[in-house]
């Protein structure tokens, strides 16, 4: 097996940072020493077969995005990037780990949607992946599945309390579902909008002639998703169950999922770079048919009601434990504009997987995170809650060697014709400036990205086996 050290850097992680030096043996971390450490007296450096030299640079654990959707069927399309296309864009972001979306549709079994995700990744993927498991049909087959998920290395499952018709479970549906995720360690990972309010407002904007993009956010409105939210946590207290809810963009839903955590709760909220960054008016409203390259659910929130600077304090005072991207990306032709005339027809989704450090690192250098806390919401706390701690999310002896150098010193202009390596015809992050860069990266000890060069190759990543959650209370 290759040696490799890392030399010069100041390794940061969640709890601090040093002056030190990384040594890997083959796919693992072996050591991190005093710079400069030799080894039975001979200089360490000369004894490895690469030496990368990170002075004046941080040296990080990969990120990982624990919210990815590749290849998935949606409104009659399916999302642009492949595992093979989504995986490698990650890479160039300094992503070393996604977890994906396996799917069971209505009608269909949890554990065949669950091996037909296999069979989409496998041998496809730049880097390492793991699956959640979408329970889109709640009765008593599924119930009975769910119970064997773990066993899978599945600890977690999705449900939506939006798309009536598509993925919805009704309250009664969705107390069963945490039952089993109470019994089994099971983390429930909540979509929380009041799906069948949404599509009534839906109908009642269309027939008056509001048809553009913008009419997305006001039919989802806050309320619908501080409810849903409410709800979903009240049904967690009834039953034991641990809670996760995706995507959080409304302040006040983070106030639901505080007070919830006060009362020692087992709690947990994500939200993503857009609505951190986006708003309702200047991206949704946009000119035209262009805010169709901004329509997500939840959706991007108005910047006059202040979510995003919530967001952020959410992300310093832990309301809100992490950051990932939702990436669900789709192309503007062929695609968004299926709903053309028609907002309700738009594929709901924004490309970010190959974005989301250094977003996050933008907000370092603005003052609104710590250096420890971007580790902390990108690598360390995905680690912990979805059951990879230890061989993920960390830089120590043992864990896998999924390594980030970053240059704070370095910039990135994200664009389609500059960073851009997703499968879309567009970037939604076009034109933004980042002041930091991702030089080098590290999957197992393998090095994909160095000195903008992609070395990588789809068959490296290997599927994660998961255990329960590590973040409980």
């Amino acid at each position: 097996m290759s040696t490799t050290l890392i030399t010069g850097g100041t390794v940061v992680t969640s709890t601090g940072r040093s002056e030190a030096d990384v040594l890997i043996d083959g796919e693992t971390i072996a050591a991190v020493l005093a710079p400069g450490s030799t080894l039975l007296g001979h200089d360490l450096a000369g004894s490895v077969d690469t030496v990368l030299d990170a002075t004046g640079k941080y040296v990080i654990p990969g990120g990982i995005d624990a919210h990815t959707h590749m290849q998935m069927p949606f409104g009659g399309t399916e999302a642009s990037d492949t595992f093979e296309t989504g995986t490698r864009a990650a890479a160039w972001g300094g992503t070393t780990t996604i977890v994906d979306f396996a799917i069971q549709r209505y009608g269909e079994r949890v554990m065949d949607g669950l091996a037909e995700w296999h069979e989409k990744a496998a041998g496809e993927c730049a880097i390492d992946y793991g699956f959640h498991q979408i329970v889109g049909d709640v009765n008593d087959d599924s119930l009975k599945a769910m119970a064997g998920l773990i066993d899978e290395g599945v600890s977690s499952y999705k449900l939506f309390m939006a798309y009536p018709g598509v993925f919805y479970s009704d309250d009664a549906q969705i107390y069963k579902a945490m039952r089993v995720g109470a019994d089994t360690g099971l983390m429930t990972m909540m979509h929380a909008e009041n799906g069948p309010a949404i599509d009534a407002m839906v109908s009642e904007l269309l027939a008056q002639g509001k048809t553009d993009p913008y009419y997305h956010g006001v039919a989802r409105a806050w309320q619908m998703e501080e409810e849903a939210t409410h709800r979903a946590i009240m049904l967690a207290n009834l039953t034991g169950a641990p809670l996760y809810v995706v995507h959080v963009s409304a302040k006040q839903a983070v106030e639901q999922l505080a007070a919830a955590r006060d009362n020692g709760q087992n709690v947990f909220g994500e939200t993503c770079p857009q609505y951190l960054y986006m708003s309702l008016e200047d991206q949704l409203g946009a000119e035209g048919f262009e805010g169709a390259k901004y329509v997500c659910s939840t959706p991007l929130r108005s910047k006059h009601e202040h979510h995003q600077d919530h967001m952020w304090q959410s992300l310093r005072t832990n309301d809100i434990q992490m950051v990932a991207t939702d990436h669900c990306p789709f192309c503007m032709k062929g695609q968004k504009d299926m709903g053309v005339g028609d907002f309700s027809k738009i594929p709901n989704g924004i490309g970010s997987v190959e974005h989301r450090l250094d977003l996050m690192y933008q907000g370092v250098v603005d003052g609104k995170i710590t250096l420890e806390r971007w580790v902390e919401i990108t690598s360390t706390t995905p680690a912990r809650m979805f059951g990879m701690y230890g061989t993920k999310g960390v830089i120590a002896p043992g864990a896998d060697a999924d390594v980030v150098i970053y240059d704070p010193a370095g910039h990135t202009s994200i664009g389609l014709e500059k960073t851009h390596h997703m499968n879309m015809d567009y970037s939604a992050w076009e034109g933004y400036e980042i002041d930091g860069h991702v030089d080098t990266v590290l999957s197992r000890g393998r090095i994909l990205i160095n000195d903008n060069e992609y070395l990588g190759t789809k068959s490296h990543g290997r599927y994660i086996r998961r255990a329960p959650s590590q973040y409980l209370i």
